[in-house]
């Protein structure tokens, strides 16, 4: 029975486990058509901006133009500022202006769209002035905030690579350690000094046996050496000493 209700329990698990799974995968596949739906609209949006800037002159062209410098600034500090925010926890600030900064953004395009519209061409190059205006501000404070995230991207980045450089050098120092300079074994003249086995060699001539001068020891008889006057074993014993000739 307890085989029955593990077995049911893993059943279970799968299940929810495979429903997750589908879950995830259905939302990221969300997120990716409209990911692609989102900058198909904007090319398509960015054309329709450029052909009126160069079908329509005037009033009308130049609201496009206004448009198009709008886009273009904020849609590279928006990349910059992605692309280097997960290295950088310091530009949570940046990021936190950036997004005030594009609210003011947005309510811009919204006038500017709404412009389009409008049928009054005087009203509209009275507006102009206005709006060029707080397109010039909005696009140099977001050129400002992208040129700083790059300047301060590269900087980090030759920062490293002068660590790096350094690292490398020293490393490559370590791994040449047989190049360095090792004293110098001292030079033997032909003229100066004798060569070493001349000193090891007997001079011609030379005697190899005791100094001149000096007496050769006595020799000392040997332990095993008998004396000549001493008995011998096989002499007998009137034979040891001799008779004296005249014992008067």
């Amino acid at each position: 029975m307890e085989a029955i209700w593990i077995l049911l329990l893993l059943f279970v698990l799968i299940m929810l486990a495979g429903v997750y799974a589908a879950v995830r995968a259905v939302r990221a596949a969300k997120r990716g058509i409209d990911r692609t739906v989102h900058q198909a609209r904007r090319t398509v949006e960015d054309t329709r901006l450029r052909a009126r800037q160069l079908a329509q002159p005037g009033a009308a062209g130049e609201l496009a133009q206004l448009q198009l410098s709008l886009r273009g600034s904020m849609r590279a500090t928006s990349q910059a500022l992605q692309a280097a925010a997960p290295q950088d926890q310091s530009l949570s600030e940046s990021l936190v202006l950036f997004q005030r900064l594009s609210a003011h953004a947005q309510d811009l395009e919204a006038d500017l769209k709404r412009l389009e519209q409008e049928p009054d061409r005087a009203r509209l190059a009275a507006l102009l002035p206005d709006l060029r205006q707080r397109t010039e501000r909005i696009t140099h404070s977001a050129d400002s905030l992208r040129w700083a995230v790059q300047e301060r991207t590269q900087r980090f980045a030759h920062d490293d690579l002068d660590s790096l450089n350094r690292e490398i050098e020293m490393e490559a120092g370590a791994l040449r350690h047989w190049t360095a300079v090792e004293p110098e074994e001292p030079r033997t003249d032909a003229g100066s000094w004798p060569p070493p086995e001349a000193g090891a060699r007997p001079e011609a001539g030379a005697r190899s046996g005791p100094e001149a001068g000096q007496e050769p020891e006595p020799q000392r008889p040997s332990l095993g050496a008998r004396s000549q006057t001493e008995p011998q074993a096989w002499q007998k014993p009137w034979q040891q000493s001799r008779r004296p000739e005249n014992t008067a």
